[in-house]
């Protein structure tokens, strides 16, 4: 399998997270699953703080590659307080809509906090174009799927989504409210060559009182 390369020059950091992951289990945002299907499952999450990268790029791989490098900056110490921020999963790439060959020429990469510091961030050096972001309670649409998330298949597997959702209860429909068509959330070091974990996030607009309701679906 095709190693990607545009990864090497952040190895040395890279590989310290992964003996890191190797010691404990990484943290991730809380989820309930409310609904299931064969090829893709709705969860209610909670209310969480992440940080975020905006990148003007219309390669998804180099939108990544460069948001990430940014957060990987900021949770190796740059930042006002100096902290060292423990790794976290997923990365999540959101994919703004507009122009290119996946209709966007906009991402923004997001970077789950720890617990610890969930109520208060460390603020971000200036110069890394960082800010937080309040993720409210929200159901989204989650569909799996393997290898490496690449430029080649980030779309099909997003378009596989919708086509799961326009059959099902959860009728997609597409919204500009928050200004993302879908998102790519990633789960593993790019050194993980086997077993790796992507999803497809789609956002559905409004939980109900008993959990997500069926037919409102909005894109995130």
């Amino acid at each position: 399998m095709e190693k990607p390369r545009w990864w090497l020059f952040l190895l040395p950091g890279i590989v310290v997270l992964d003996l890191v992951c190797l010691c404990k289990a990484i943290e991730s945002p809380q989820y309930a699953v409310v609904h299931a299907e064969s090829d893709f499952e709705v969860r209610l999450y909670v209310n969480s703080t992440w940080m975020s990268a905006p990148v003007n790029e219309l390669s998804f791989e180099k939108a990544t590659l460069f948001g990430f490098h940014r957060l990987f900056q900021y949770i190796q110490g740059a930042n006002l307080n100096s902290s060292r921020i423990a790794m976290t999963a997923p990365v999540v790439t959101s994919i703004v809509p507009g122009a290119g060959p996946f209709r966007s020429s906009a991402y923004i990469i997001r970077f789950y906090l720890p617990v610890k510091f969930q109520a208060d961030p460390p603020v971000p050096l200036d110069e890394l174009h960082l800010k937080p972001y309040t993720w409210n309670s929200r159901c989204v649409a989650v569909r799996k799927f393997s290898g490496y998330a690449k430029d080649e298949n980030v779309a099909r597997e997003a378009k596989r989504l919708a086509v799961s959702l326009s059959m099902s209860p959860w009728v997609n429909v597409t919204s500009t409210e928050n200004n993302c068509s879908y998102s790519i959330a990633q789960y593993d070091s790019p050194f993980q060559f086997i077993h790796r974990t992507n999803e497809v996030w789609a956002d559905i607009k409004a939980p109900g009182a008993n959990g997500c309701q069926s037919g409102v679906i909005a894109s995130y």
